[in-house]
């Protein structure tokens, strides 16, 4: 190489040198005024007092506490301590939307003497795979709804709505649904064509606001609800009372996340806060909560019942009695039981902290009432509240509930990693966002099969649970199955704590012996 050449590239190396230094002292400059402009703005304002007394340092306090939300779940939380959802239990979940090994090793990780805890018992002689049978059919609305619904299905998909989910999320799990022969509840938000897309069975939700189905006052339109039962997949209607994120008040959706789209599919205005009424404005009783179901299905044909988190329990009662009364044909086909241990959905603390009965109350409250009125039969109870691994449906089953339905367990099939941005339309994996930018990272062909191997594996574990228990499919589970660990530590029989109940027939019976 020539002298002529060394210099030319010597002087372009030094040319590329200067134009570095002076973008590194430009911006050298610029973070000079930016920290500045921090500084006189951290100094000058009252709201915040560490970031007055110490400016421009006093704001990483409150990025650490963003970013601590997210660092605790890898580096610092046990795999069974986190809340809502450790990590044992996302993981089971991840791995069996995957389709992966989810056998563990060396020994479970999980206490198995604290309070509260579910024990199984194995049987001798367990279910040999020879002798184990499929799921019986269930038929909801028999001899009641022109249309009854009938399905082997006990885990399903429970109400999210389009407009807190996602386009990509809401195709994923219909096609998943499908994939999995199961049913997907819509939630309050309406009847998008994304559920309708997949093929698969559909429960439509009706909320206090009745989107998709309400007038141009906001009342409920029979016309739209017969144009929504005209659909061969829509195979329920789901009454809404309340829900588990937040008993007592209506569903909230925040102007973000109501797109053009959302807004039609609803039937609302676009861009502003979408917030149902606490309760349905056309009746305020049990008589007219009937009412309104034997309204529901006698315009759409198909079976029809509510979904409420249980609190006070007189109007159970008042609600047997009412049916016991007025005929079996005004009783809702099935009752939902949302447990008080919160949802996806925005709520205010006091609320999802504080209100509504668990489901360990709830659904065997509900169950035994039912049984103790002769209504068990005419009525399918379904349940949904945290039941995202196989040994809590398995519970559920053994309580006495006909179906599961899950929620959050869907959304981690999806890809949710539980950064609990729901409500605030940033979330990360793009499950419950409408800006397109996260959307892009969901694809809905991939998640779909994942929805199905979640739902595949979930029943397929639980029969594990029942054949070892020595029953040949899990709906045959009882309470005589499970132990409950008490505050002393002690193992009681689940069918001690709650033993099956009588109908008020065969208590009068007993009566009359003695």
């Amino acid at each position: 190489m020539d002298l002529e050449a060394v210099d030319a590239i010597r002087a372009f190396a030094v040319q590329v040198l200067q134009l570095f230094a002076l973008l590194f002292a430009f911006a050298l400059v610029v973070l000079v005024l930016y920290v500045v402009y921090v500084y006189l703005s951290d100094i000058s304002q009252t709201k915040q007092a560490i970031r007055r007394n110490f400016p421009v340092l006093g704001r990483f306090r409150y990025q650490f506490e963003h970013l601590g939300e997210f660092f605790r779940q890898y580096f610092f939380a046990l795999d069974r301590e986190e809340m809502p959802f450790n990590r044992a239990q996302r993981n089971w979940v991840y791995r069996s939307a995957k389709n992966v090994d989810s056998t563990v090793a060396f020994g479970s990780t999980r206490s198995l003497n604290q309070p509260g805890d579910v024990l199984f018992l194995n049987h001798p002689f367990p279910t040999l795979e020879k002798d184990a049978v499929p799921p019986a059919p269930v038929t909801v609305g028999s001899g009641y709804a022109a249309e009854p619904y009938t399905t082997s299905a006990f885990f399903n998909i429970s109400g999210m709505s389009f407009g807190a989910l996602s386009v990509p999320a809401v195709r994923a799990l219909s096609k998943g649904a499908a994939k999995a022969g199961i049913w997907l509840n819509t939630g309050e938000g309406g009847l998008a064509s994304y559920h309708l897309e997949g093929g698969c069975d559909l429960v439509f939700q009706i909320g206090t606001a009745k989107y998709g189905v309400r007038d141009e006052h906001g009342n409920l339109s029979d016309e739209k609800l017969a144009q929504v039962a005209a659909h061969q997949q829509v195979k329920m209607f789901e009454l809404k009372l309340s829900q588990g994120a937040k008993p007592g008040k209506g569903g909230i959706l925040p102007a973000a996340k109501v797109t053009p789209e959302i807004a039609r599919v609803r039937g609302i205005p676009v861009g502003r806060d979408s917030i149902s009424p606490n309760a349905h404005p056309e009746f305020h009783d049990v008589e007219g909560l009937l009412d309104m179901i034997v309204h529901i299905r006698k315009v759409t044909g198909k079976p029809s019942g509510f979904k409420c988190v249980i609190g006070a329990s007189q109007w159970l009662h008042d609600l047997c009695d009412s049916i016991v009364r007025r005929g079996l044909d005004t009783a809702p086909d099935f009752i939902n039981i949302d447990s008080a241990d919160g949802g996806s959905g925005a709520a205010p603390q006091s609320l999802m902290d504080y209100m509504g009965l668990p489901l360990n109350r709830s659904l065997p409250l509900v169950v035994d009432l039912l049984t103790e009125y002769g209504l068990r039969d005419r009525i399918k109870v379904i349940c949904a509240g945290k039941l995202l691994t196989p040994s809590a449906v398995a519970w559920a089953l053994a309580m006495g509930a006909d179906f599961v339905n899950c929620g959050r367990g869907f959304m981690f099939s999806l890809g949710c990693i539980q950064a609990m941005q729901c409500n605030k339309n940033t979330c990360p994996t793009g499950v419950t966002t409408h800006n397109p930018d996260l959307q892009q990272g969901l694809d809905p062909i991939d998640k779909a099969d994942r929805v199905g191997n979640y739902a595949r594996s979930m029943m397929h574990e639980v029969g594990y649970i029942a054949h070892s228990c020595g029953v040949p499919e899990p709906r045959l589970l009882r309470r005589h199955h499970v132990e409950v660990i008490n505050e002393r530590g002690v193992a009681v029989p689940l069918s001690e704590l709650m033993p099956e109940v009588k109908t008020k027939a065969v208590i009068a019976s007993d009566r009359r012996r003695q």
